[in-house]
This record gives C-alpha cells, sequence and structure tokens, in this order.
C-alpha cells in the first residue's frame, strides 16, 4: 500500500511535467514563424546596407526598367506641346530631330515623339547610370519598408492610401537631358516635377503596421525566445530524445506554412493591384523583397529536419539501429579494402580510438558554430554543412579502426 501511495504522487508530477513540456514546445513552435519575420523585418527594414543589397538586382531587372521608362514616357508626354514642338526647335535643331522622329511630321507625330522618348527613355533605364541612380535612390529612401510596415520614416518614399511610392524625378530629368542633347530643345522648358513609380500596395499595409512593427522591435530575440522554449520543453519532457524530434519537426512545419502563406499572398496581392500597376514589375519587387524571409523559412525547415533526423539516428530505436550499423559496415569495407591496399594509419589511428568521443564532440561544436557565425545561412548552407560533418565523421570512424577487446591491447 505504501509503495502505491508513492508511485501516485509520482506518475502525478511525471504528467505535469509531461504537459508542461508540451505547453513550452508549443509556444516555441508557435513563435518559430513569427520570428523568421522578426528576423527578416530587422534584417531588410532596419538595416541600410541589407535593404540597398536587396533592392539593386531590381536596376538590371527587364521588368523593372520597362515599368520606369513607361512611367518616365508618361509624364514626359503629358507635359508636351506636340503643336509648338517643332515651331520651338531651334533651325539649327530642326534636321536633326525630324531625323530623330523619322520623318513622320504629319498625323503620326504624336506617336513618332511618344515612340522616341520612349526609346530614349528604355535606354537610360538600360545604363549603368540608372543603376546608380536606383541605389542612391533606395540608400537615401530606405525608408520604404519602414514607411510601408511600420508607418515611420519619410525622404523620397511616401505612403498615400496604403501605396508606396518612389519618386522618378531624377531618372525623368537624365532622360529630358538626353531629349535635348538630340534636338528635342522644347523639353528644356518643361520644368522640374516629380512622377511616382509604385513599389508596394495593399490595403492590408495599414493594419498591418502595429504588427510588424512590434515584430521589428522584437528583432532578433524573438528567435532566440522561441528556440529557448523549445529547449526548456524538451529538458522537462521524460522523453528527452522524442521530445527533441517533436519539437524540430513542428517548428519545421509551422515555418513551412508561413512559406506556404508567402505564396498564397502573393497570388492574392498582384490579382488585387489596379491596372495601371505593372504585374511583371510588381511580382519583381515582391519577390525581391520577401527573398531574405523565404530564404530564412527554407533555412528554419531544413535545420528542423537535420536537428529531428541527427536525434533520431542516434537514438535506440531498432531501425536507427540498423541505419547506424550499415553506416559502420560500409566504413568498414572501405577499411578493409585500404588494409588490402597496404594503407596503414600509422599512430594516428590509436590516437583518434582513443579520443573519438571528443574529437566527435569538437567537429558538431564547430558545425555549430560555423552555422551561428554565418551571415545570412540559407536551407542549402545548412545541409551543406551537415554533409560536411557527416564526411568528417566517416573519416573518424575510419581512422579510429574497430574496437579492440581488452586482452588484446597492450599495457600502457
Amino acid at each position: 500500500m505504501e509503495s502505491e501511495r508513492g508511485a501516485r504522487p509520482e506518475r502525478h508530477r511525471g504528467r505535469g511535467r509531461s504537459l508542461l513540456a508540451a505547453l513550452f514546445i508549443t509556444l516555441g513552435c508557435l513563435l518559430a514563424p513569427l520570428s523568421v519575420v522578426a528576423a527578416w523585418a530587422s534584417g531588410v527594414v532596419g538595416d541600410t546596407g541589407r535593404y540597398v543589397d536587396t533592392v539593386a538586382p531590381l536596376a538590371s531587372n527587364s521588368d523593372i526598367q520597362d515599368a520606369v521608362a513607361n512611367r518616365a514616357t508618361n509624364a514626359l508626354m503629358s507635359r508636351i506641346d506636340i503643336p509648338t514642338l517643332l515651331s520651338d526647335a531651334a533651325p539649327a535643331d530642326r534636321p536633326r530631330l525630324e531625323k530623330a522622329l523619322g520623318g513622320r511630321l504629319g498625323d503620326s507625330l504624336e506617336n513618332a515623339v511618344r515612340s522616341f522618348v520612349h526609346d530614349k527613355a528604355r535606354a537610360f533605364v538600360g545604363s549603368d547610370a540608372f543603376e546608380k541612380i536606383w541605389t542612391d535612390t533606395n540608400r537615401r529612401a530606405h525608408a520604404a519598408l519602414d514607411k510601408a510596415l511600420t508607418g515611420s520614416g519619410g525622404g523620397a518614399v511616401q505612403l498615400k492610401n496604403d501605396t508606396v511610392t518612389v519618386d522618378l524625378g531624377p531618372v525623368v530629368d537624365r532622360v529630358k537631358q538626353r531629349l535635348v542633347d538630340d534636338g528635342m530643345t522644347a523639353v528644356a522648358k518643361i520644368p522640374e516635377f516629380h512622377t511616382d513609380f509604385t513599389l508596394v500596395r495593399s490595403e492590408q499595409i495599414g493594419k498591418a503596421k502595429t504588427y510588424v512593427r512590434l515584430l521589428q522591435l522584437a528583432g532578433n530575440w524573438l528567435p532566440v525566445l522561441a528556440a529557448l522554449l523549445i529547449a526548456i520543453g524538451v529538458l522537462l519532457a521524460t522523453r528527452r530524445r522524442r521530445a527533441l524530434i517533436t519539437g524540430c519537426l513542428a517548428a519545421a512545419v509551422t515555418v513551412g506554412l508561413l512559406g506556404i502563406g508567402l505564396r498564397v499572398f502573393r497570388v492574392i496581392y498582384l490579382d488585387r493591384l489596379p491596372a495601371d500597376v505593372s504585374q511583371d514589375a510588381a511580382r519583381a519587387v515582391y519577390d525581391t523583397v520577401t527573398h531574405l524571409l523565404t530564404t530564412t523559412v527554407r533555412m528554419v525547415v531544413a535545420l528542423g529536419v537535420v536537428i529531428a533526423l541527427a536525434a533520431w539516428l542516434t537514438g535506440p530505436g531498432r531501425r536507427a539501429g540498423l541505419v547506424r550499423r550499415l553506416w559502420t559496415t560500409g566504413i568498414g569495407a572501405v577499411r578493409t579494402t585500404a588494409d588490402q591496399a597496404g594503407l596503414r594509419t600509422g599512430p594516428v589511428g590509436p590516437f583518434v580510438r582513443r579520443y573519438r568521443t571528443w574529437i566527435t564532440w569538437i567537429l558538431v561544436a564547430a558545425a555549430l558554430l560555423s552555422y551561428l557565425l554565418w551571415s545570412y545561412p540559407t536551407g542549402w548552407v545548412v545541409i551543406g554543412l551537415a554533409l560536411a560533418l557527416l564526411f568528417v565523421l566517416a573519416i573518424v570512424e575510419f581512422l579510429a579502426g574497430p574496437q579492440t577487446s581488452p586482452s588484446a591491447e597492450t599495457p600502457a
């Protein structure tokens, strides 16, 4: 009777620890996708250099170039007075202008002028000068995403009607100069003006400001908190290995759902854009801005799967033991072939055999440290580090050789 009474509190304590462990692991898994968004908000919205590196490739994107050229052309054509275009041209510039327009000075004059302006705009946005303007503008106007997602910021980026726009005034000025150089001197009389290029537009921007602002403030602390909650849950669990596998796989699933949500939102976002916004350009901007976010999603999913797989392979399960036996058997076959070929490990073999455990933990720590010191690890980085660790462990197993019986060992 006394033993049964003592066993009941023990069972209750075990159930309590299991429930508490499940609670911590669940909270950590729920925070995992928010941690990914927080890391993105801190890395792209809060880091000017990272933001510029992210949007810089857009300058060489053909869809962005076409959209900017069309926007600059429309802005200039709305301010060019076609009837007085030739009359205001200097006599010396008139033949050159007529040649540039292809001699089409009749009813097709407007189309000729539009084609001419668009060609100059498209030529400029395809030059290195546009890439420099694009980079400098985005560096000065790094508040683009901050303005859109947190409500702060200013400068060349404006937020009106849930739309983020970038001023293309410097681009228009350079196109005007090219038109003047080619004989369209009347363009020089157009006063300086500003025209906008839409970067982001969504009715949900205003609603998301508060949440994204909180995530940005959380920064890199939220991922640490999520990892700590899962770790505490694993330590509290009665079956820690199983809890570790479950927690890692659950975190991978929740973050994977975030990745699926990004793809679904992409379709909805593009479908709700107004007709005057280029779908191809908007798609390029969305994919570029969220590139770090999707990369982090893949990295977390890969990391969760790798850790869960490692925990399972090192466990006492029958299938895990079979995999380990296949591993050692394969390395043993390679070692036998090397012995038959006359290859010897010399004093390295006994040293590795003696300190195999320490060497293994040092290699695992080195792989973990490499991951932590990597600036922006991707899923392929995680897989590459895991494969590299497996390769080095295989070399250790090869050098260590089979375990020798105590009777076969020589006295120290």
